[in-house]
């Protein structure tokens, strides 16, 4: 039995009953006096406790994906197989799905996906498609399931050489891409905007940050232990352009996410602005720090201090030069506790570094806020990221390259807004 079946679900409320009902049935004996009698009763009541919990787990983690496997839930992680390399040059997997096996995109199991309310139905080219791939990271060994959106502009003709641009999701701790997809309706919201035209077509990827669960590594290279900040900087990217049609440039490529993995959106904007030029974040921290999820990020010796700075925004504009970038940051009034930090980091962003923001008066640090703020965070993120950015080039008879013109002037596609300035702020 999966850890995330509704068998395994079952199961467990049936033995909760049932230890309900036997502790019901052999009280009497256990309420006569003696230490026998004492110990029976802390053990009868104690396991049944123990039973009716693990029951309540189970199902907690079936409607929000925190774990996928028992091997999670117990941290064993999958590892990458010997010999797997990036697909390069003509090695790349077919325009319209995931790489051929041996390349850095697999295809992967769709139990999760199956799950998940609201896809894309019928043909691709009309609707768009949602897919399961697992992403292997080349440098850190990583092996990290994922859904990748594609719009419908992506299988038609029309558009069969031009380059997508493209916005990473990520998910809290120790959230999955369940959540993003079910809960946060990331691809769902994508393909709405985009059919209405608030959103040029976007290859929409949901990951998880946590890639050795049940560890939270908050896109830190830890030393000595996971990579994770390479993998989603360096690993990803690079493996998501081996399989699928999308920018090579960094004005192509943004990233989002909610609670820990829109810290995480952030820190790798901010850090290197060469792999993405755009970040929103709802409810994020500012600030990397050790706790019992995380253990020792930062490791010890004399460079622990300079390893915690480069993790901490707020010193980050304060002490180095600011990176080029637009972020977002959402975060409401009454309801979270980072609002006074949000504040402190839109007042601490200058030149020419961008920032916009959503400040709802009230919500809370939970899936309907973020839903809420998913459209108009999406929206902005369109105005910012290019497209077409680049086109695959063709080849003629005699195997000269040619490649089409850039497009000049306003996209049709592309839903055009005022240039956002540094306190630029979206209400609800």
């Amino acid at each position: 039995m999966g850890l995330t079946s509704e068998t395994t679900v079952y199961v467990m409320a049936a033995l909760a009953a049932v230890c309900v009902g036997l502790l019901v049935w052999s009280w009497p004996r256990f309420a006569r006096q003696g230490l026998r009698q004492v110990f029976g009763r802390l053990l009868a009541i104690g396991t049944t406790q123990v039973v009716m919990i693990a029951a309540f787990a189970c199902w907690l983690n079936s409607s929000y994906q925190f774990f996928g496997s028992w091997g999670e839930l117990f941290g064993r992680v999958e590892t990458a197989p010997v010999g797997v390399t990036q697909a390069g040059g003509g090695g790349t997997g077919p325009v319209n799905g995931v790489a051929v096996k041996g390349a850095p995109v697999q295809p992967a199991g769709d139990e999760q996906l199956s799950r998940v309310s609201g896809l894309p139905t019928g043909p691709a080219a009309v609707n768009g498609r949602v897919e399961s791939v697992k992403v292997i990271g080349r440098r850190t060994g990583v092996v990290d399931p994922a859904f990748v959106y594609l719009p419908p502009q992506y299988f038609q003709k029309a558009y069969q050489r031009q380059r997508f641009p493209v916005i990473v999701a990520l998910s809290g701790y120790p959230g999955s891409i369940f959540n993003l997809a079910q809960h946060l309706r990331v691809s769902q919201t994508a393909g709405e905007l985009q059919k209405s035209g608030r959103m040029q077509p976007t290859v929409m990827v949901m990951i998880r940050p946590t890639i050795a669960p049940p560890r939270d590594t908050e896109c830190v290279n830890v030393p000595g232990g996971p990579q994770t900040e390479t993998f989603l900087a360096k690993d990803l990217p690079d493996a998501l352009k081996s399989a699928y049609r999308v920018g090579h440039d960094a004005s192509a490529w943004g990233v989002m996410g909610y609670s820990s993995g829109g810290s995480c959106a952030l820190q790798l904007a901010m850090r290197d602005p060469h792999l993405y030029t755009t970040a929103a974040a709802l409810s994020p921290d500012y600030r990397v720090k050790d706790d019992p999820t995380t253990g020792s990020l930062f490791g010890s010796g004399p460079d622990r201090t300079e390893r915690m700075n480069g993790h901490d925004l707020m010193w980050r504009l304060k002490h180095l030069p600011v990176p080029q970038v637009s972020v977002l940051v959402a975060e409401s009034k009454h309801g979270e506790r980072g609002y006074p930090q949000t504040q402190a980091f839109i007042k601490a962003v200058k030149a020419p570094m961008r920032v916009a923001s959503i400040l709802p008066e009230h919500g809370s640090h939970n899936f309907p806020t973020w839903v809420q703020e998913m459209p108009p965070a999406l929206t902005w993120m369109n105005q910012q990221l290019t497209f077409p950015q680049d086109v695959v080039p063709r080849h003629h008879k005699k195997g000269a390259v040619v490649a089409d013109p850039p497009r000049h002037g306003p996209d049709p596609l592309r839903a055009d807004g005022p240039e956002p300035t540094r306190t630029a702020t979206t209400r609800r």
